[in-house]
């Protein structure tokens, strides 16, 4: 066989060349590389960009609310620490040694004087009243007749050795009288005596009490006014 038999046949001429078929097919393979994706390309990161994200919002708000609670805690705390550090240094200054303070001089006790009196003023009469008194004005009389122009120094004696309950009471406005001549008149209370004394009556307080055959019976619970006067002795 000859050489030139071997030749290979010359192609038609409506047969498109190899090199215009691919370049002919080759855009449809790009354009569905480029639809689809390559198996080459890294997959895209689906990960959260930080734990924050990652948590669920119950679980957001369950860590938000113990944060508060810790804040909460915290300051609690803090204010119950506060007293103890502010007792420490009163601690202290109580353990210190007070400096010894000057000793301050006691007032003198006031003396009671004579009150001056020209020879023509008369001499003054000190008053002491005691109001609804519950006694009657006639067992208060029977008392205060025993001490009228006595001196106060007897009427004192008098009215401790009486048996009589009103007695207290008269013992009582006398003391409140000698009181209202040494501090308002600057009077000596030994040296006054007993010029009026007094009982008058007050308002009655009615009362009633059952008795028989559905009867009721009036009380007659009665009062009294005391009235003493002092003057000094001549």
């Amino acid at each position: 066989m000859k050489p030139e038999d071997l030749e290979p046949e010359a192609p038609p001429e409506d047969a498109p060349s190899s090199e215009a078929t691919e370049s002919e097919v080759a855009p449809p393979a790009e354009a569905d590389r480029s639809a689809e994706p390559s198996a080459e390309a890294e997959p895209e990161d689906t990960r959260p960009a930080s734990a924050a994200d990652a948590t669920p919002p119950d679980s957001r708000d369950d860590e938000e609310a113990e944060a508060e609670a810790d804040d909460s805690e915290a300051e609690a705390e803090a204010e119950a620490e506060a007293p103890k550090r502010s007792r420490r240094p009163r601690r202290r200054k109580a353990a210190e040694p007070e400096a010894e303070k000057p000793a301050i001089p006691a007032k003198p006790a006031p003396t009671r004087r004579r009150s001056r009196r020209e020879p023509g003023e008369p001499a003054p009469v000190v008053r002491a009243q005691a109001k609804y008194v519950r006694s009657s004005a006639r067992k208060a009389r029977l008392v205060c007749d025993h001490i009228r122009g006595k001196s106060v120094e007897e009427a004192r004696a008098i009215l401790a050795l009486t048996p009589r309950a009103i007695a207290q009471d008269w013992s009582k406005l006398l003391e409140s009288a000698v009181a209202n001549a040494e501090h308002n008149h600057e009077l000596v209370g030994e040296d006054l005596y007993v010029k009026s004394v007094h009982a008058d009556e007050g308002p009655t307080i009615k009362r009633f009490r059952p008795r028989a055959m559905g009867r009721a019976t009036p009380i007659h619970k009665r009062t009294s006014h005391l009235t003493i006067l002092l003057t000094p002795k001549d």
